[in-house]
């Protein structure tokens, strides 16, 4: 069984963590993140790591233990290196590009999307058919990557769509001539 909550946090030079009862603010050179948690759980900070402990072996308390270290760990990588997401386009005619700071999607639709990026994450378009979706908390990164996926998700028949990198496609057998 994995133990994830146990495992301490350390924390990389130029971030500084700092604990004021249930909050957790974590400032780096990306940018800075605070996030509220259970008031079950016990965070402590000493010599430059960050450790969780749980207040008994109960289940609600063990599944938070995991949650609130793994948290906290996406909070201090997110801060120091940040993250990213990348989306492949495949389909004839299908492409994506920078208008400004807008992401336009060109995706078999009537009309072109245009997609505004929240405060904290950028685009950035490698190639016409490559989209990469960066910022420094891990949750909205996946949320806005998904999104842009949802507008053409990858059908079986051809493989057409939006998807992750490194994403497989399970394909279908189309019709046969009688």
């Amino acid at each position: 069984m994995s133990r994830i909550g146990k495992q301490p946090i350390p924390v990389p030079q130029g971030v500084t963590v700092s604990i004021d009862g249930t909050t957790v603010q974590v400032k780096g050179p990306k940018g800075e993140l605070t996030q509220s948690f259970s008031p079950d759980m016990e965070i402590v900070l000493a010599d430059n790591v960050v450790t969780v402990t749980r207040p008994s072996d109960h289940p609600r308390h063990r599944s938070l233990h995991g949650l609130t270290r793994a948290l906290i760990a996406n909070m201090v990588t997110g801060v120091s290196e940040g993250f990213r997401r990348k989306l492949e386009i495949v389909g004839v005619g299908y492409k994506a590009e920078m208008l400004g700071r807008q992401l336009n999607l060109v995706v078999g639709y009537s009309h072109p999307i245009l997609i505004t990026p929240p405060e904290g994450i950028t685009f950035t378009v490698e190639k016409p058919t490559q989209i990469a979706v960066e910022g420094i908390n891990k949750q909205l990164v996946g949320e806005i990557a998904a999104a842009i996926r949802g507008y053409r998700p990858p059908e079986p028949y051809k493989g057409k769509g939006v998807r992750y990198e490194g994403e497989k496609v399970r394909r279908k057998a189309g019709k046969t001539a009688a």
